[in-house]
């Protein structure tokens, strides 16, 4: 199976895993994704993540998902905006607010994988990899 598009793959199995309310998540582990997946922790959208390394020297992410007090995920959504074939992206002054700022764009910058705020604060713009609410 060829992976066209490894961050679509992220996303889809964290919606999908918290969709089915399970604890963590494996992944294989990308420079690319670990990022996404930390700007996810720093945002507060998921518990923690771990990068483990088996035998063979693959390494995987595990991400430990994260539930409100009804058990509800706290990721509501996530979607991949920018795709290989079409690519987005957006400048300082440009970067679209997730439903009214409830949500966060995970952008990949020059100064590395930002979420919005602290990609405004940086003062740079850059490729909207995914966005979250």
């Amino acid at each position: 199976m060829s992976m066209t598009d490894p961050v679509a793959d992220l996303l889809t199995r964290i919606r999908n895993a918290s969709a089915e309310k399970h604890e963590k998540v494996e992944i294989p582990a990308s420079r690319l994704k670990a990022n996404i997946v930390r700007v996810l922790k720093e945002e507060g959208f998921i518990k923690n993540f771990r990068l483990i390394k088996d035998d063979n020297g693959h390494v995987t992410i595990k991400v430990y998902l994260k539930y409100d007090e009804a058990g509800e995920s706290v990721i509501r959504g996530i979607r991949r905006v920018s795709k290989p074939g079409v690519r987005k992206y957006a400048g300082v002054g440009s970067i679209p607010k997730v439903l009214g700022g409830v949500g966060i764009s995970i952008l990949s910058t020059s100064k590395g994988i930002l979420a919005t705020q602290k990609a405004a604060q940086n003062k740079v713009g850059g490729e909207i990899l995914c966005e979250v609410w």
